[in-house]
């Protein structure tokens, strides 16, 4: 498996200035593709930005693995490539969950981990960072790694959906993305959660073990819990704090 240390945090992942495609382009296509199929978006991605195309999944979730699926389906999934952040702190399921889809769609994720290791991260920091200041510890682990991700990339497809928290209640479908200086595509932006769990049981696409023992969204294992019954989804992520994004789709 190839494995990308980040690079220490930069604030754009591309040279300044430059544009995969116009404002113009990707207006008219953001509003031709607002309510496509997620199909329909995928596809005019990677055709118009191939090979430069990052596909970012946790394999937390299971809106990233449905989307693994399509791209298979659609026999485009060579043509992307497949990234994941290794925090160190995610859970052995979301591994699992991974070694599967890789044999069963013949692909290999590429593993991006942060520029330095938990231990050195608590020398620097102190014990526990992410109990302390979790946006900060997101930020070594998550953040960067991304932007390391997604540097020379022209599109950054990504699983986020509208109905998974008010902060990603406006996503649209295809939108210009200045912070990484990419186009940032989501093709399940208007689905929910069943649309999503309807297409892994038409397709038997492979999710990870947790969702069924209550844990419906996983980041890393310190920082997620179970949900009970009739709580939001996203609720085990940060429990008891004001946190809810783990900093990569703080612009949309």
């Amino acid at each position: 498996m190839a494995t990308r240390i980040a690079e220490p945090p930069t604030d754009q992942a591309n040279p300044p200035g430059r544009m995969p495609a116009d404002q113009d382009e990707i207006q008219t296509v953001a509003a031709r593709l607002a309510s496509a199929a997620p199909q329909d978006v995928l596809s005019w991605t990677v055709d118009r930005f191939a090979p430069l195309v990052a596909v970012s999944c946790s394999f937390g979730g299971p809106s990233g693995t449905v989307l693994i699926e399509m791209l298979a389906r659609l026999g485009l999934l060579d043509q992307v490539k497949v990234y994941f952040i290794d925090t160190g702190l995610l859970f052995a399921e979301s591994h699992t969950l991974r070694s599967k889809l890789e044999r069963r769609y013949g692909f290999e994720a590429v593993r991006y981990e942060p520029a330095i290791d938990l231990q050195a991260q608590a020398l620097q920091y102190g014990d526990e960072l992410w109990s302390r200041d979790p946006d900060a510890c997101c930020g070594i682990r998550r953040v960067a790694p991304n932007v390391e991700a997604l540097r020379g990339q022209h599109a950054w497809v990504a699983g986020i959906r509208r109905d998974q928290s008010t902060s990603r209640a406006n996503t649209p479908a295809v939108a210009w993305n200045a912070r990484h200086e990419v186009v940032k595509v989501a093709p399940l932006a208007t689905w929910t959660d069943a649309m999503v769990w309807d297409y892994v049981r038409r397709y038997d696409v492979p999710v990870n073990d947790l969702h069924a023992d209550g844990y419906p969204s996983l980041g890393c294992t310190v920082c997620t819990t179970r949900v009970d019954d009739g709580e939001h989804l996203r609720s085990g992520r940060w429990r008891n704090s004001d946190k809810t994004e783990c900093g990569l789709h703080w612009q949309i």
